[in-house]
């Protein structure tokens, strides 16, 4: 093969990964932008467990999250924000995961690893205490620390 022609060929591999890494790169973007869309919205603690142990309905219908587009969520309890922070999500694994960071109120700073699941009006998460790994099924058994939450929308009138 000619030099010429080789080194033809080899730049058009090199633009075609490139631009595949570029189209993966943007198709996880357009996923994260997805759900954080979809998870978007003040969203109310219908049912929580720590560590096997459920929490009465009354005390988890107490908190509220609100969530930005942008990441942002702050946590509230009986309409008084005690917590804010950020997320990163890969909503491109199996389970989604999610990873959060209090950046104001009760452990502030400390990483939180998670899975998460959205639909259109109920979401669920699960996450351990910074430290742990993270949770590869949604429960929360005795032992486990892991953390289960589930979501309600709340819905504006």
């Amino acid at each position: 093969m000619q030099p010429a022609l080789l080194k033809f060929l080899f730049i058009g591999l090199i633009l075609t990964l490139n631009g595949l890494v570029v189209t993966a790169a943007d198709t996880k973007e357009e996923a994260i932008k997805k759900d954080r869309k979809r998870i978007e919205g003040t969203w109310r603690v219908v049912a929580l467990e720590v560590g096997g142990n459920k929490s009465s309905d009354d005390d988890a219908r107490k908190l509220t999250v609100v969530n930005g587009a942008d990441g942002s969520w702050s946590l509230r309890s009986e309409g008084r924000e005690i917590s804010q922070g950020t997320t990163v999500i890969d909503p491109l694994k199996t389970p989604s995961t999610i990873d959060f960071t209090p950046t104001s109120g009760g452990g502030k700073g400390n990483l939180h690893q998670g899975i998460y699941e959205v639909k259109e009006n109920t979401r669920k998460l699960c996450f351990t205490p910074p430290g742990h790994a993270r949770p590869t099924e949604f429960v929360s058994q005795p032992g486990t620390e892991q953390i289960l939450v589930t979501f309600e929308r709340e819905v504006t009138k």
